[in-house]
């Protein structure tokens, strides 16, 4: 199918549908519903098709392409997303920005968009007020893409200390009462963004995981995630255990 249009109209989106679901893999649909929970019906596209899919789509009218955008299926979705992060005018993105953040509701979705999102890097101004933003919202995965954000672009020497006073905001004990619940994903947001800054800024990091001002689920599960990591010492790794909670 020609993914690279100059127009795009209900007929032709849904000709698009109809393509997706002709590359659906049966086996990987099975595998990919077992790690993630989500409202949309999954097809079973692997993720670098996803990618070129959005490539193509990137090459001719974005806008028109958004403006029939649904979100039946887990792909329709995350190629949307994909679509976005390919956009390298900040004005055009920021009109569709929010409302693609509704329909995130799955890490993978999440995840897959924030690590896309290049424009970011020439852009750190504008999207640090943007990430406290969504730290503020009550949405769970407006405020993960917040913390994803920050893990991809934001753990530097410029913006440590700020990103440690941040999380605190972020921390309530509430949020965290296992896999069940969506608000899982913001504490284990949270460990790994905690994790990466300590492994690249343990003095920094250190004295927060010393405060002990995070939630218990929180901090245990930074200290697990930092003693995971191979850029750590023994010596520092036994240390952390005492710092559980």
């Amino acid at each position: 199918m020609n993914l690279c249009r100059e127009h795009w109209n209900e007929e032709d989106y849904e000709k698009y549908i109809g393509y997706l679901k002709s590359l659906q893999d049966e086996n990987y649909r099975k595998f990919h519903q077992s790690l993630t929970t989500t409202r949309y019906e999954i097809l079973g596209l692997r993720v670098p098709m996803q990618r070129k899919i959005a490539k193509e789509i990137s090459k001719g009218n974005i806008e028109e392409f958004l403006s029939f955008c649904k979100d039946r299926y887990y792909e329709e979705v995350n190629i949307e997303g994909f679509v976005l992060t390919g956009i390298k005018d900040l004005s055009l993105l920021e009109k569709y920005f929010d409302s693609f953040l509704l329909k995130i509701d799955n890490w993978a979705i999440c995840d897959g968009f924030c690590n896309s999102l290049k424009i970011v890097q020439k852009n750190k101004e504008y999207f640090w007020k943007k990430i406290q933003e969504l730290l503020s919202k009550e949405e769970t995965f407006s405020i993960r893409v917040g913390l994803i954000l920050l893990l991809c672009f934001y753990v530097e020497k410029e913006y440590i200390f700020d990103i440690l006073q941040l999380v605190k905001t972020v921390t309530h004990e509430e949020y965290y009462v296992g896999m069940g619940c969506e608000e899982y994903y913001v504490g284990m947001g949270l460990a790994w963004l905690l994790a990466e800054c300590y492994i690249k800024y343990p003095k920094e990091t250190l004295e927060l995981l010393k405060e002990k001002s995070l939630s218990s689920f929180v901090q245990n599960k930074t200290i697990s995630k930092i003693r995971d990591s191979y850029r750590v010492s023994k010596e520092d790794k036994e240390f952390l255990k005492s710092l559980k909670m």
